[in-house]
Formats: C-alpha cells, structure tokens, sequence
C-alpha cells in the first residue's frame, strides 16, 4: 500500500510545491489549506493528490481531517505566515495573536491529531517548517520570530518526548525565499513594498527549492533523522548579510 503524506498549506507556495514534490516520490498526498478552490485545481493535474479543507486555527477542522484518513505516514506542517513589521513597542497584539494561532498552536493541532498515525505507520515522518527567523530574531520581525522559536522548540521537545519511537521529527529552516503571497500578507497586500525585500538578490531561493529539501528528509532511510536543515540563497550570508545588485 502506498504511503500517505499530509501537508498543510499546500493551496500555494512551499505547500503547493511540497505536495507535488511527494506525489511525485510515489505518495498519496492529502493537500489541505483554506482555499479550496486553488487545491482542486492542483488535484486536478496531480491524480495522486487529494484535495481537503483545512483551518489549522480550527479544532474541529483538524479533527475532521484527522477522522477522515486511513493512515498517516508522513506529517508536513508547513502553514504559517507572517504579518506586519511594526517594532515591539509599537505591534498589533492581534497579529501577534494570529501568527501564534497558525504557526505554533496549527502545528500543535495537526501533530497532536495525526501523530497517533505516524506511530502506527512504523516508519512515521514529522516535518515542521521553520525558518531562519526561529533561529536568530532581527528588528521588526518580533511577532515572526516568536513564533517560528516556539515552533523549534516544540521540534526539540518532540524529538525527546519521542525518542524511543518509530516517528522522525525533522525541521527545516528556509533562509529568505521568494514565494507566492507570503511577503504580500507580511506588508498586508502591499506588493510593491513586498517586491522590495528581493529586490537585487540574485537567487533567492524558491519554493521548489525548500520542497526539493523536505523530499530528500523524508526520503532517508528509516533510521536517519535530519535534525534540523537551514537552507538559504548563496546570496544570504545570515539574517542580515545579503547581497544585492545594482543596476
């Protein structure tokens, strides 16, 4: 029987580029995310895909998801996202608030509802998708920062909790990555102040880039765990090294 993978987010992006990578490893991808109508259409070029609604910030959703599966071989918690750049004295709680509720508790929904599977697949895969930002903080990413922190600790803690069993828990942590939308939300639909921030960066990584890293992870042998994978551009020497061109 075929391997199932569950990613979260997959309307777009990392998630929409995650969910083709898998399929095209040979599993069954459920790709889950709020925009229905963007995950048809790619189930409707991926048979291999199958399309489900998903509200990581829902209870109820997680549950639904969870119930509706046979098994669960593999776990991409990739939904998330950034808003805002105020500095900390001068944040919106309620963004704040937002980003945790994605990012942190999302992922403690999905890994709490799916991770009973992921035992019992015997070979189980847990993929939390961090960033660089979860490493070192930087001005006017407080909120972002926070939250993608609390999501490596949540990575380390599970990796002790269970140590012991049969699941692998993986992070990975993208550098600066020019994805679909994800830059836009950040300076609340502003896309010319977004297109700003890769302005000159010869290379930014891409979303392929970061699912072509989450394969190669899932894909070890059983018995090889990839702690942690940081990823960034060549051009992206740390959170505040990068190069640019100009004309």
């Amino acid at each position: 029987m075929k391997k199932t993978a569950v990613v979260t987010g997959a309307s777009s992006g990392i998630g929409e580029a995650t969910a083709r990578r898998l399929a095209a490893e040979g599993y069954d991808v459920v790709a889950a995310a709020r925009r229905r109508e963007r995950l048809d259409k790619l189930a409707a070029e991926v048979p291999s895909i199958t399309p489900v609604t998903l509200d990581v910030t829902s209870q109820e959703s997680v549950d639904a998801l969870a119930a509706s599966l046979s098994r669960c071989d593999v776990l991409v918690n990739n939904a998330g996202g950034a808003v805002g750049l105020e500095p900390v004295s001068g944040a919106l709680v309620e963004d704040w608030q937002r980003m945790y509720d994605i990012n942190v508790l999302g992922s403690l929904r999905m890994t709490q509802a799916l991770l009973p599977s992921l035992i019992a697949s015997g070979d189980g895969v847990l993929v939390m998708l961090t960033s660089t930002a979860g490493l070192v903080s930087y001005e006017g990413g407080g909120g972002y920062c926070a939250a993608k922190h609390a999501q490596t600790a949540m990575v380390e803690t599970l990796r002790l909790e269970l140590v012991g069993e049969p699941v692998r828990i993986i992070e990975i942590a993208p550098g600066m990555v020019q994805s679909e939308g994800f830059a836009v939300n950040r300076f609340r639909g502003d896309a010319e102040a977004a297109a700003k921030v890769y302005a000159g960066v010869p290379g930014p990584l891409t979303a392929d880039d970061v699912a072509d890293a989450i394969a190669w992870t899932v894909t070890r042998p059983a018995h090889v765990n990839v702690d942690r994978l940081v990823l960034r551009p060549r051009a992206q020497a740390a959170q505040h090294k990068v190069h640019r061109v100009t004309s």
